[in-house]
């Protein structure tokens, strides 16, 4: 959550640079392509720690109890990101509704809802096998008059759904890829049930997210199979960029290695570290994830259009900021703001737990 603030701050005051890659190595500038890099990590990680919570939900409630709540809060998600989050980015009409990374995860968490009645092989196999072998639909590609469009433009393709009165829906986020994240991060799980050696989960750990990062190598070396391909450049930098420079809408194989393998990486450090003063800081944020995902986004376009008022366009349509140094100020300020809130919020959500409505948020 405290890193996708960075992204977020810089799609809001960096509108005038958007650029159709943001990854790029060959237009984007280092800096914002290595933060770009770095707030990658969000969303698959969001994804597999939402599987992973639907799995410890679930050792206290039964399957049934389990999938009930999967659904609802799906839906719940899916909501919130077409009626609250869509107007956080725009409100020009005809309305143009962003499909973004929460609409994937409530649609992951409802499909997670029937799949967690299979058995955990039978899981395990078809998590891999969605992760490992969706890059061979890639050249799968439907028009919008062809039978099977938007169905498919949901699942692995990117792309514009037309809607009734002039209105369209982006698939931001093609939720294929996704519900192989989700059902992973479900059975990596089992590792967090009570009872089980904590020393031996962050060996576990460690030695998966090194494994996960060691094939993202490999297989980016080979240049074969997992994403587009990879050439080198004049300069070190920018053969290096390529390198890591993946494809994120469906996130590809080896996007989710690398991701996914720091994530995993991140969460062994996270545990041994368990007890410090500043991780239980960052602990806050995830304790009302919801509540501040929102909160950011109107708070960010509350500030957007308070400069716009004050200094007007400044490029082109757009007001933006000309120094890219101003992103970390922004954020440098703006993080300790949003604490204040999401530490009321998500103290209230562990002291009111008679109030059912606040466990969704």
């Amino acid at each position: 959550m405290v890193i996708m603030l960075i992204d977020h701050i810089r799609e809001n005051w960096y509108l005038y640079m958007n650029v159709s890659d943001p990854v790029n190595p060959l237009t984007v500038e280092p800096a914002l392509f290595f933060m770009r890099i770095a707030t990658n990590l969000c969303a698959p990680i969001f994804v597999a720690l939402t599987g992973l919570g639907a799995y410890l939900y679930g050792q206290n409630h039964t399957k049934a109890e389990t999938a009930s709540y999967l659904v609802k809060r799906g839906l719940l998600l899916m909501a919130i990101d077409v009626l609250l989050i869509t107007l956080a980015w725009t409100v020009k009409l005809p309305m143009t509704f962003w499909l973004q990374v929460i609409w994937a995860i409530g649609l992951c968490m409802i499909a997670l809802a029937g799949l967690i009645y299979l058995p955990k092989k039978v899981l395990l196999a078809l998590g891999l096998l969605i992760v490992g072998g969706h890059n061979l639909l890639d050249a799968i590609r439907l028009l919008p008059n062809e039978p099977g469009f938007t169905l498919w433009t949901l699942l692995h393709q990117r792309d514009l759904i037309a809607l009734p009165f002039g209105a369209a829906a982006r698939t931001s986020y093609p939720v294929l890829p996704w519900i192989g994240v989700i059902v992973l991060g479900y059975l990596l799980g089992s590792w967090f049930e009570a009872g089980k050696d904590g020393g031996q989960r962050v060996r576990r750990l460690l030695l998966l997210g090194v494994g996960m990062l060691a094939a993202f190598v490999l297989l980016r070396a080979l240049n074969v199979y997992g994403d587009q391909p990879w050439v080198a450049h004049d300069t070190a930098l920018h053969t290096f960029m390529a390198f890591i420079a993946l494809t994120k809408y469906p996130p590809s194989l080896l996007f989710l290695l690398q991701t996914l393998g720091i994530g995993v990486v991140l969460l062994a450090l996270f545990e041994r570290w368990q007890g410090h003063p500043w991780l239980n800081a960052l602990a806050v944020f995830g304790g009302a994830p919801m509540f501040f995902y929102i909160l950011h986004m109107y708070v960010l376009r509350a500030l957007y259009h308070i400069a716009y008022f004050i200094w007007g366009p400044t490029h082109g349509v757009s007001f933006g900021i000309d120094n890219f140094n101003w992103i970390w100020l922004w954020y440098a300020a703006l993080l300790p703001i949003l604490y204040v809130p999401t530490a009321w919020y998500s103290r209230l959500k562990a002291r009111r737990r008679d109030i059912a409505w606040l466990k969704y948020f």
